[in-house]
């Protein structure tokens, strides 16, 4: 995406330790001189390095109002100027936690659409100051990171011994370069230790044990001997599969489009799919008209998606009717997304 919108050549020039891409991986509580919350980032670096910031949601506040004063059309003149993304309102009342819960994913799509900006904003001294990990940054340890991996599981030390017979079956991995964790989430190997595979965390990250330990590892530290199963996450848990992308169909005045949506930081509630069907669509004229969800029921009916109830029925009645979506790394349902005063999608005949 960030070659997509920039000019190919200013992004090669970029240098190596410029954010190119960041997503929160956490929400903690700091009970320290005020009661706030703290989002846990994870930053990705051009180069390809990463690491983890800490920042409050009134530094993002500060970050945007910083910004907004260089490079808002409104406020100066300059020919440096761009139209920044949207951050997410102040809430002066209701539940602290509720409230960093609901903010994840629209933080998480400021950030996305911040740093594929133009690149004389991304050398922005504010900017990179903002995503700049600190002393204080370092410091700190992230206390579960349940947004960029599933929990950490205690493994029974036995499972070598009671698989000792049938070991060619076991996911594994031999190490081929000595890893030092960075902290107590990830695992510390030398090479040729047998690390026991759990899951994938992601394309470049994998969770294993070893010498009774649990934790996260970087997959080119490795040689996999033995693969998990395609789409396996939770190895010895009933729904091991989570699904990770979305099928959804644009319904246009003339056409209709098929998008494949990756559903990675996104929980499965109403304000949530909707930021991100808005998110996908900003850029488009069918973006700029208020939008409606919807899904096809059991007897072919189109039914309006109005709130997280109807989203739980959705994933209800798709699990008790056959599945139109064979691939394992999709949902098995389809999101229909329309203009908001369409109803020509609905079946309105009695």
């Amino acid at each position: 995406m960030q070659r997509q919108l920039r000019e190919e050549s200013d992004y090669d020039q970029l240098a190596d330790d410029v954010p190119t891409s960041a997503h929160i991986a956490d929400a903690e509580q700091n009970k320290g001189f005020s009661n706030h919350f703290v989002f846990v980032i994870q930053v990705k670096l051009k180069g390809g390095g990463r690491y983890f910031i800490f920042r409050r949601y009134r530094q993002f506040y500060s970050l945007q109002s910083k910004l907004q004063g260089k490079f808002s059309p409104e406020n100066n003149q300059n020919f440096n100027t761009c139209i920044l993304p949207t951050l997410p309102g102040k809430v002066y009342a209701g539940n602290k936690q509720q409230i960093a819960e609901k903010r994840i994913p629209e933080l998480n799509i400021y950030m996305k659409k911040l740093l594929c900006l133009p690149v004389w904003i991304l050398l922005d001294e504010d900017l990179r100051m903002f995503f700049y990990q600190t002393p204080y940054d370092c410091e700190q340890i992230p206390r579960s990171l349940r947004r960029l991996r599933p929990p950490t599981r205690k493994v029974i030390s036995k499972i070598a011994k009671e698989d000792l017979s049938g070991k060619a079956e076991i996911p594994r991995a031999e190490v081929l370069y000595d890893f030092t964790g960075a902290n107590d989430l990830e695992l510390t190997f030398i090479v040729g230790d047998i690390i026991y595979l759990l899951g994938r965390v992601n394309e470049e990250w994998l969770e294993g044990t070893l010498y009774n330990c649990t934790g996260i590892f970087p997959k080119s530290f490795v040689r996999i001997i033995k693969d998990l199963p395609q789409g396996h996450l939770n190895p010895n848990e009933e729904e091991s599969t989570v699904p990770q992308r979305l099928q959804c169909i644009y319904h246009d005045v003339n056409c209709c489009e098929i998008r494949n949506i990756s559903l990675e930081d996104v929980q499965l509630e109403y304000t949530d799919i909707l930021s991100l069907m808005r998110y996908y669509l900003h850029r488009t004229e069918f973006g700029k008209e208020d939008i409606a969800l919807n899904y096809c029921d059991p007897d072919g009916d189109m039914v309006r998606i109005m709130d997280n109830m109807d989203v739980e029925l959705m994933v209800l009645e798709a699990k008790g009717a056959p599945s139109m979506i064979k691939q394992p790394d999709f949902v098995p349902w389809e999101l229909h997304v329309t203009r908001k005063n369409d109803l020509s999608v609905y079946n309105t005949t009695p």
